[in-house]
């Protein structure tokens, strides 16, 4: 066997490998003799029929078989030992006027190479970084849902304001069979208002669906609207179920122990500490990630290098589920070329940073992203036990592993940007952070 590698650019190579029969001649023969051993051909006994008729019959799709394992396995082989940092995988070179049934045979592979550049983290310009705080508002609006969410409920006979709505929305023409909750400050007009203050348990009202809710939004959700009927539907039937008058719960140390364990937190003032802190915790993920975005984009923006985007518009063509026309690929490229780029970029940051993870960093980055999203709905103090359960549920899912892992990279390369990079830090709240953040043009 023989490689030959032949350099058209410095982006774009040819590998041609040469084959003869000692190459192959030997598995060739254990799989034909595997073959007579199994073949049930009429007029001979299993395992006796001629090897010169298996050969005749099989021995050609056979050596194919076999010559293109030897051919990936060569390939593997040669990318690793020469250390070649590859784009894609190697593009077979067609070849119409092969002959299979020849002892010598010649195969070309076209390469496409990463490019060599360098990454610099000296920004002229500081990239925004949002410090994000909760404010008076926020903590107030948390609190109230809190003392909401744990609070008692009443059964009423009659509608007033504030009181929680439950009852179905039904149209058969539209599909639309829908259970829901609201409260009368969420209807819009006072002839529609007037009508449901009327309404018992168990009655049924016509609704016309123009104006029903002061937000289209609150219509779609609560009739579960979609793309067909939206827009369409005029009339709704609704049927109500319940009426519920929602107590907020005490802020005593009864409630503070539900949240978060007993004798943890033990007064008003504390928990708007505690509640402050965690926030602010979630809104540094949000900051960061907002972080990580412009710097990818600056990183984008000033590494220059280029791509062998010939050799990647064809590998495209067949590397999907389905194979791509010339113009689909060139759609292909130019919506995932920038992607590519930022891939190479992080890529050499982590090799030069050495910045490794392990599984037992994802393990304990698992358990708190597990606690963080628990509390987010309501398990303010999950037990260790619960803890362990879930995260090693998640460990035994090779795509958790990867999500995870993906995230714990992120925080890795978020630290180093932020220790070598121009940084401009702006104080904000939460609904600033959102104007100044995403709101640009």
């Amino acid at each position: 066997m023989e490689i030959l590698r032949k350099d058209r650019d410095k982006l774009n190579s040819v590998l041609t490998i040469k084959i003869n029969k000692l190459d192959y001649e030997e598995n060739v023969d254990k799989v034909l003799l595997d073959y007579k051993k199994r073949a049930n051909i009429p007029g001979f006994r299993k395992g006796h029929t001629p090897f010169g008729l298996i050969k005749k019959q099989y021995g050609l799709s056979v050596k194919v078989d076999e010559i293109n394992k030897l051919l990936q396995k060569t390939l593997s082989e040669y990318i690793v030992k020469e250390k070649l940092q590859i784009l894609g995988n190697p593009i077979p070179v067609k070849n119409p006027d092969m002959d299979m049934s020849s002892e010598e045979l010649s195969f070309n592979f076209e390469l496409g190479l990463s490019p060599k550049f360098i990454v610099s983290l000296n920004n002229k310009k500081p990239i925004d970084f949002f410090k994000i705080e909760a404010d008076k508002k926020m903590i107030d609006s948390q609190i109230s849902n809190i003392q909401t969410q744990y609070g008692k409920l009443i059964s009423k006979n009659s509608i007033e304001n504030g009181f929680e709505i439950n009852g179905s929305f039904n149209n058969k023409q539209f599909d639309v069979n829908n259970s829901t909750s609201f409260k009368l400050e969420n209807v819009k007009g006072k002839s529609n208002k007037d009508l449901i203050k009327k309404m018992k348990v168990g009655d049924l009202v016509k609704f016309k669906t123009k104006n029903l809710f002061d937000k289209d939004s609150d219509l779609s959700f609560h009739l579960k609207l979609n793309e067909k009927n939206k827009g369409t539907i005029s009339e709704v039937d609704f049927t109500l179920n319940e009426i519920n008058e929602r107590v907020p719960a005490d802020l005593d140390q009864e409630l503070f122990d539900k949240l978060f364990g007993k004798g943890i937190i033990k007064s008003v003032t504390e928990l708007r500490t505690k509640l402050k802190e965690d926030a602010e915790k979630n809104f540094s993920n949000q900051s960061d990630q907002k972080f990580l975005n412009d710097v990818t984009e600056f990183l984008i923006s000033n590494t220059k290098f280029d791509l062998p985007a010939d050799f990647l518009k064809k590998w495209m063509q067949t590397a999907g589920d389905k194979n791509l026309t010339v113009e689909e690929s060139q759609i292909e490229f130019e919506k995932s070329e920038k992607g590519l780029r930022y891939q190479l970029i992080e890529s050499k940051i982590i090799e030069e940073n050495k910045l490794k993870i392990d599984s037992d960093q994802i393990k304990k980055f698992s358990k708190e992203v597990i606690l963080m999203q628990m509390k987010q709905y309501g398990q303010m103090n999950p037990g260790d036990n619960e803890l362990e359960s879930i995260s090693n549920r998640l460990m035994s899912n090779k795509d958790e592993v990867k999500r995870i892992s993906d995230q714990l990279l992120s925080q890795k390369l978020i630290k180093l940007f932020k220790s070598e990079m121009k940084l401009k830090t702006i104080s904000v709240n939460y609904e600033k952070f959102i104007e100044m953040a995403y709101s640009k043009k």
